[in-house]
């Protein structure tokens, strides 16, 4: 049967004690209080490493820009046979005549160079996008892992004040009782000690929340004079998810790192045909325009060019073999991220599942538990029937059972986010 108390009124001096360990945090600077779907909307928008990524879209699709160009014809100007030395061109010594030119080249790419050029462009961009995104599937569970952390503190926090106050509640009753002549005045002594270690508990719980806080504002972008965030909210909480099939089909039909591999490999065989391309010979057509101005020779010419390149030794065979054995590592590596998900997905939904059945038993048995074994000894020892020991003992085994129970409930939240993001839950628009 669960005993019912009134907790004594604190007085100025414990109202003075509490205020005393507590009052930095009166003098915070101002926080700006977000969710953790707010958090993350924030980090997609302005963490600087997805900014970074994102722009390598931008250089995907400046290649494809590069990769549409055809090559560039060349013109040639000559002057040739000038008398420039002074020799005096005649029809005695014979010498030029003098000649002007003007010569253009146009190189015929064979094979379809440019495009598979194109092709390789394109598909590059495709599987870089997927990389963004996969790089936005990261930030946003590290994000959402430190607002977990970030509400833990804080519900750590909480606690350790419940905890200074009934010390504090201890250290009254044992200073009225100690005039009275009931308890010696070690026993007072005793109480506040245990309220000065749980006043040293509140400042480490203070510092946690400052330092959970400052490792969240970096994953959002924000810089040092920026305000730092802070969480608000209850730790997400769900006791059902899809079976571990439907989640695995999910993985492997959503993840973005297995699509930018999947990507990567149509770019591989873009890049085997771009190469075997280039095994093709182009040709090379030209036309010029030629004068000839001298004593004897004078006139007007026009010409015709056609060059080709003989295949004799470099038939591309190096660059055809790389981008073959290219090709064959990156469907090894595929089917390799296949598996490898698959573990994934099932290591996370074992973790949620272990941490729902922990949180259960925490909830429903050993929290009540601890919570009435507390009770029934403050009870006793404010009729003088148990110990000072005994008393801090059950405050201490509550407070641990309470702290576990955190604990338990930040790794449920963790869990949940997880397996969101092992089964490749969207985080893009």
């Amino acid at each position: 049967m669960r005993l019912q108390r009134k907790a004594p009124r604190p007085t100025a001096a414990g109202l003075c004690l509490l205020t005393i360990f507590s009052g930095a945090t009166g003098a915070r600077a101002q926080q700006e209080t977000l969710s953790v779907e707010q958090a993350v909307a924030e980090a997609l928008r302005n963490n600087l490493s997805l900014v970074a990524e994102r722009a390598n879209i931008s250089v995907a699709e400046a290649r494809i820009l590069t990769a549409r160009l055809r090559p560039n014809p060349v013109v040639s100007i000559d002057a040739d046979h000038l008398d420039l030395l002074g020799t005096g061109f005649n029809e005695i010594n014979g010498a030029g005549p003098q000649e002007y030119s003007v010569r253009t080249d146009f190189t015929l790419e064979r094979g379809g160079k440019r495009a598979r050029r194109i092709e390789v462009a394109q598909t590059t961009r495709l599987a870089v996008e997927m990389q963004f995104r996969e790089a936005a599937r990261q930030v946003v569970l590290e994000v959402q892992n430190a607002a977990i952390d970030v509400l833990l503190a804080k519900a750590n926090l909480e606690l350790a004040r419940e905890n200074l106050a009934s010390a504090s509640r201890i250290v009254e009753i044992n200073a009225a009782r100690l005039r009275a002549g009931d308890i010696p005045e070690v026993e007072l002594m005793r109480s506040r000690v245990a309220a000065m270690d749980a006043s040293n508990t509140v400042r480490r719980a203070e510092l946690a929340v400052r330092l959970a806080r400052m490792r969240l504002a970096p994953l959002l972008g924000r810089g040092p004079a920026a305000p730092l965030p802070d969480i608000a909210g209850e730790l997400r909480r769900d006791l059902d998810v899809p079976p571990l099939p439907d989640l695995a089909a999910q993985a492997l039909k959503s993840r973005p790192d297995l699509e930018a591999l999947r990507r990567d490999l149509q770019r591989a065989g873009a890049e085997l045909r771009l190469q075997e391309s280039q095994a093709k010979v182009d040709f090379v057509v030209g036309s010029e325009y030629r004068r000839q101005h001298g004593v004897i020779a004078k006139g007007n010419m026009l010409g015709f060019f056609f060059s080709a390149e003989l295949p004799v030794f470099n038939r591309n065979q190096g660059e055809i073999e790389r981008a073959r054995q290219e090709l064959r590592q990156t469907e090894a590596r595929l089917r390799a991220l296949e598996t490898s998900i698959w573990a994934e997905v099932q290591r996370a939904y074992e973790d949620w599942r272990t941490s729902r059945d922990l949180l259960h038993t925490l909830e429903k048995q050993m929290l009540e538990e601890a919570r009435q074994v507390r009770d029934v000894i403050e009870y006793s020892y404010s009729r003088g029937e148990a110990t000072l020991l005994e008393l801090l003992d059950a405050q201490r085994a509550f407070h641990e059972t309470r702290q576990v129970l955190n604990e338990a409930r930040a790794e449920h939240a963790r869990s949940l986010y997880l397996l969101e993001a092992v089964s490749g839950k969207e985080v893009l628009p």
